[in-house]
């Protein structure tokens, strides 16, 4: 994949600070929970725009729901993620229209949101490096 020029930089840069805001206070779909956007790579041609989030652990004011669907807090379902992403992708259009209002460029990019794991495969690798240090720590101690 080639670098993205500069120009394309500030046009995603604006694109994720303005998605990372409409997405909280515009879209109202109770699929959406706490979302954080982490990237956004645009098309040469600004036609396409991926998205790329993390989906943060959101709890519900019943205990039951939340036993019932979280193996551990902090731990998030695959389905609760899917249901994110796909509820994302569903408001594109919509979080589009706001974007052009927002965004002072001719064409505005179709908006394809996907969700970015890296987060969630640094604290596996941070949790296993620190498991290591231990092990090594208690062997020599």
């Amino acid at each position: 994949m080639s670098e993205m020029s500069p120009r394309l930089q500030r046009v995603a840069d604006q694109i994720q600070r303005e998605l990372a805001t409409l997405i909280q206070q515009e879209v109202n779909d109770p699929r959406i929970g706490m979302v954080s956007v982490t990237g956004v790579n645009v098309s040469r041609d600004i036609a396409h725009a991926k998205v790329y989030v993390t989906v943060l652990n959101t709890m519900t004011d019943d205990q039951n729901i939340n036993s019932s669907t979280l193996s551990e807090p902090g731990d998030l379902d695959e389905l609760e993620i899917k249901e994110n992403i796909k509820a994302l992708n569903k408001a594109a259009g919509y979080l589009r229209s706001l974007l052009a209002k927002r965004l002072s460029i001719r064409s505005v990019p179709k908006l394809q949101f996907h969700y970015d794991g890296s987060i969630r495969r640094g604290q596996q690798l941070s949790s296993l490096i620190d498991s290591a240090l231990a092990a090594d720590r208690d062997l020599h101690s």
